[in-house]
């Protein structure tokens, strides 16, 4: 028994966590805080700059929003017009599909990660890395296949809501906005993301609130008309990929730093 305690123990002393070199990769505090910041901004950064550098396509982002339009008429969903047309002369509704397009998006994802961050932490990465690992999915996919949102197929009867108001701009600047980034729509998938990580760290029976979001969500990116049905289908996808792409890597990761940090 001694002998199995002591072996244990030297293993231990072997693991990267106890070597000095690992002692910078922090797992709670200030320089835990930093570390994440230097981990999100750079990479949000870097996403708002490749997501609004697909210029000269403008065409062929236009036939592939035309195509959409012929997929949901064959499969009998292409209600997004029909939609939109029954709030436009209702100024409050209109209002309030702009607010939950602008407000439910990035500062809800921001609230549910500092939630994770300071409640949750042996989560956190996880959901931290299914929206990074999402991201990138979503980046490769607007580069490949630009495509134009409804707002700009007005022969259609939509109506630009959120962008013409101005109130888009407020977290996405337009230098760095890809008008044509709508396939898959991550603002959807994004908010099924925090749906998930609300849903899964309660334990309230509220939780089931957490339903709510992407639902909400649905209807603020259809409604403004800034995506198909089946730009939301396709983000709800990309979003799931990087969820279980994460949860593989850590499960393959070891559980001692760096990784314990980082997975």
């Amino acid at each position: 028994m001694y002998n199995r305690v002591m072996a244990g123990e030297q293993d231990a002393a072997l693991t990267p966590d106890a070597r000095p070199g690992w002692r910078w990769l922090p797992e709670r505090g200030i320089a835990r805080t930093i570390l994440e910041v230097s981990i999100i901004v750079p990479a949000y950064i870097l996403y708002q700059f490749v997501r609004g550098t697909v210029d000269g396509r403008t065409p062929e982002a236009f036939q592939r929003a035309a195509k959409l339009v012929d997929i949901e008429q064959a499969l009998g969903i292409f209600w997004e017009y029909k939609l939109q047309s029954l709030i436009l002369t209702w100024d409050i509704a209109v209002r309030l599909v702009n607010t939950v397009y602008v407000w439910g998006h990035l500062p809800v994802i921001i609230a549910v990660a500092i939630w994770l961050f300071a409640f949750h932490r042996h989560r956190y990465p996880l959901f931290r890395n299914a929206f990074l690992i999402s991201g990138g999915i979503g980046l490769v996919l607007f580069w490949l296949v630009p495509t134009a949102p409804p707002r700009f197929l007005q022969y259609w009867g939509f109506v630009d809501t959120a962008v013409s108001s101005g109130s888009y701009y407020i977290f996405q600047p337009p230098a760095f906005v890809n008008q044509y980034a709508a396939m898959p729509s991550l603002h959807f998938g994004w908010s099924l993301l925090a749906a998930v990580a609300i849903f899964v760290n309660l334990r309230a029976p509220f939780r089931y609130l957490a339903l709510l979001l992407p639902v909400a969500t649905l209807g603020g990116v259809v409604l403004t008309a800034n995506h198909f049905f089946l730009d939301a289908v396709a983000g709800a996808a990309v979003a799931m990929l990087g969820f279980w792409l994460a949860v593989q890597l850590r499960a393959r990761l070891p559980r001692h730093k760096p990784f314990s940090v980082l997975a």
